[in-house]
């Protein structure tokens, strides 16, 4: 069962990325006016397609008047300052070189076309991307790094040092979506330091000794500096960094690397922190990157680099997950930030909830944002090297025909872009009552709702029940109440005035 009835939605105030400025605040608020009125609006989507960020039926004030023996759900949010929380950072997914390649093999005009779907209000908006320092699961062979050499023969100068073609084609988009998006939030992850960095001197192929070699800390260090400068460089600034993409998965069939909570900690403290502030580089460091089952490891990297560190990642896969974790780290850290930043869609396994799921629940419970794994993929869920083999992007481009390549969104996208697109950067999570899910059927409704810059209210409401629900949302502003009908199997967005 994942009751959050006792969850703060909400978000620390203080954000990562750099704060837009007041005109572009100014602009942004006029633009949702524009787009949205002044009255109660509601968009959905379907688990079976038939609605797609769709306008439906908007909620009416007061108890409405749903039919005789219908379903319904009750709902509170507590929209005083009193009831506010955390502030949104974004929403988005990981650009991986799977997602580079298969977007930049579509025609120019359709490609411009996807990326204003993904980055602007033509589509999901995102506002949130991480992307992949080097190869990753889903990347073709050759596995790389930026500073690879013949024999994994050592590099103390780090001289060979360069982005290559793929790292080249990875900072190119990026900058590409940061024009579209110039409030984007950018976080780096790697699956794996140079080979020779690494104690059995392999990207792949090996788990024993799947280690730091800290003969090397000075050049791992240097090793970020270098990238965050070239990526910046290229016109892809990237504000936050995790030292290593799952720290306690080593895998031989994947560049993986495990690095001990202590040791992480501690490359922060000396090495990595002081070389990003040395070279004036204001990138933030985020601990960990990895399953909620291990609250005690990124408590360690606080608490050993505090002067450096104060926001947490976390993933979704931990057996029997629960984001209630990120409420009870949030009272032990209550001026730490936290995200969700990697849980999968998958063509076979998952449900056609997934991107909601690992979003509202998350943001019920402190994180500032979340990120699908991954933004695009082929028709065979790749290009991947190992590792996650039906990991299906929010975007499929089917590249069959070289003459006639174009692209889909997956259910997915459509789920992720029922937050994205209707909660703002800058909008509070507000404290709310009512979400449930019944742990026999799995069956419920959830919901989140921020107060936003422009005076509206965004309220998601998830339903996982085969039919219809008429939800009865009660607020502490005035004590007004609003009343609307939730579509079966479907995600839905009020905007209130």
């Amino acid at each position: 069962m994942r009751s959050s009835a006792l969850a703060l939605w909400a978000l620390n105030a203080a954000s990562i990325a750099a704060a837009p400025s007041n005109s572009c605040r100014s602009h942004s608020i006029d633009s949702r006016q524009h787009q949205y009125g002044t009255g109660a609006k509601a968009f959905a989507s379907s688990s079976d397609g038939k609605y797609k960020l769709s306008a439906v039926d908007a909620p009416v004030k007061g108890a409405g008047s749903p039919p005789s023996g219908a379903s319904q759900w009750k709902l509170s949010i507590d929209d005083t300052p009193a009831g506010h929380r955390q502030q949104i950072t974004g929403f988005g997914a990981a650009v991986t070189d799977a997602t580079v390649s298969v977007i930049n093999s579509l025609p120019a005009h359709q490609r411009a076309k996807l990326l204003r779907e993904l980055m602007t209000s033509e589509g999901a908006d995102f506002g949130l991307l991480r992307h992949t320092i080097g190869a990753s699961d889903l990347s073709a062979l050759p596995a790389y790094t930026y500073d690879d050499t013949e024999g994994n023969v050592e590099d103390k100068d780090l001289a060979k040092f360069g982005l290559g073609d793929r790292g080249n084609a990875m900072a190119e988009m990026l900058a590409e979506m940061k024009r579209l998006k110039p409030e984007l939030t950018i976080l780096g992850s790697p699956w794996a330091p140079p080979a020779w960095m690494q104690l059995d001197r392999k990207l792949m192929g090996g788990t024993e000794k799947n280690n730091l070699d800290h003969a090397y800390v000075d050049q791992y260090a240097q090793y970020f500096v270098k990238y965050l400068q070239a990526y910046a460089a290229k016109g892809a600034p990237v504000d936050a960094i995790t030292l290593q993409n799952e720290p306690l998965n080593s895998q031989s069939g994947m560049p993986t690397m495990y690095v001990y909570a202590d040791e992480s900690g501690k490359l922060i403290r000396d090495n990595v922190g002081p070389a990003l502030k040395k070279a004036g580089l204001k990138t933030s460091i985020w601990a960990y990157d990895h399953n909620t089952d291990q609250p005690s490891y990124p408590q360690t990297v606080l608490d050993t680099a505090k002067d450096y560190v104060d926001t947490v990642a976390w993933h979704c896969y931990a057996t029997n997950n629960q984001w209630s974790v990120l409420t009870d780290f949030h009272t032990k850290n209550p001026q730490s930030s936290q995200y969700m930043t990697e849980c999968w869609t998958s063509s076979k396994s998952t449900p056609w909830h997934q991107a909601s799921s690992f979003t509202v629940g998350p943001l019920q419970n402190w994180a500032k944002g979340s990120l699908a794994w991954t933004l695009g993929t082929d028709t065979n869920d790749g290009p991947y090297l190992g590792g996650c083999d039906t990991c299906r992007g929010l975007v499929v481009v089917d590249t069959t025909s070289p003459q006639n390549v174009t692209y889909s969104f997956t259910v997915d996208y459509y789920m992720l872009a029922q937050y994205s697109k209707y909660i703002p950067r800058g909008a509070t999570v507000l404290a709310g009552t009512g979400s449930y899910t019944y742990s026999d059927s799995g069956t419920g409704i959830q919901s989140v709702a921020t107060a936003n810059p422009d005076g509206t209210r965004t309220v998601v409401v998830e339903n996982t029940f085969g039919n219809d629900v008429y939800v009865t949302l009660n607020t502490t502003t005035k004590g007004e109440q609003w009343t609307g009908k939730i579509l079966a199997n479907s995600v839905v967005t009020w905007i209130l005035p």
